[in-house]
C-alpha cells in the first residue's frame, strides 16, 4: 500500500507515473530501497537535511547527464519534471542538446560542467574542480549522478521507451 500511495502521490504531483515506478514494483523490497535512495538524494528535506541543490538544479543535472547517457526514457521523464521546477518550457530542451547554449544562470552552467565531467570524466576529476565547485555541492551532484546511472542503466537493458500516458491509479 504505501508503494501505490508513492505512486499515485507522483502522478498527482506530474501529472504522469514514470514507467520505472512500475516496472520496480514488481520487487517491492528493490522498490522500497531504491526509492529511499532517491528521495534522499531528489528531495533531502524527506531526509532531514538541507540542500544547496534546487529541485530544479537536479532535474537539470539528470536530464542533461541522461542526454549524455542516450537515455531517452530519463530526458523524457526528467525534462518533463524540469519544465515544472524551473517553470521555462524549453530549457529543458536547451539543457538536453546542449547546456552550454541553454538560457541558465553561470552558476548553474558551472554545476552542468561539473556534473558533465563527473558523467563523461570522472576520471579527470581533481581538486581543482572542487575550488570551482564547492565540494558539498559536488558530493551532492555526484550522488545524484550515480543514482542516476543505476537507474539509467536500466532501463536501456529494457529497451525502455518514454512513458506513456497512464490509467488513474486512484
Amino acid at each position: 500500500e504505501d508503494i501505490r500511495a508513492k505512486i499515485v502521490a507522483v502522478q498527482e504531483k506530474s501529472g504522469f507515473i514514470p514507467n520505472v515506478f512500475v516496472d520496480l514494483a514488481r520487487r517491492p523490497a528493490e522498490w522500497r530501497a531504491f526509492f529511499a535512495y532517491h528521495d534522499a538524494l531528489m528531495a533531502p528535506e524527506t531526509a532531514g537535511r538541507s540542500s544547496n541543490l534546487t529541485k530544479g538544479d537536479r532535474e537539470m543535472i539528470v536530464t542533461t547527464t541522461s542526454a549524455a547517457n542516450k537515455c531517452l526514457y530519463c530526458v523524457v521523464a526528467h525534462g518533463a519534471i524540469l519544465r515544472i521546477m524551473e517553470k521555462k518550457p524549453l530549457v529543458a530542451d536547451q539543457v538536453a542538446v546542449n547546456y552550454r547554449k541553454a538560457d541558465i544562470t553561470p552558476r548553474q552552467r558551472a554545476m552542468l560542467d561539473f556534473a558533465m565531467k563527473v558523467c563523461l570524466h570522472a576520471d579527470e576529476v581533481n581538486d581543482a574542480d572542487s575550488v570551482s565547485y564547492t565540494h558539498l555541492r559536488a558530493h551532492e551532484t555526484v550522488l545524484d549522478l550515480v543514482c542516476r546511472l543505476l537507474l539509467e542503466k536500466k532501463n536501456k537493458s529494457l529497451l525502455r521507451l518514454p512513458t506513456p500516458p497512464h490509467k488513474n491509479l486512484t
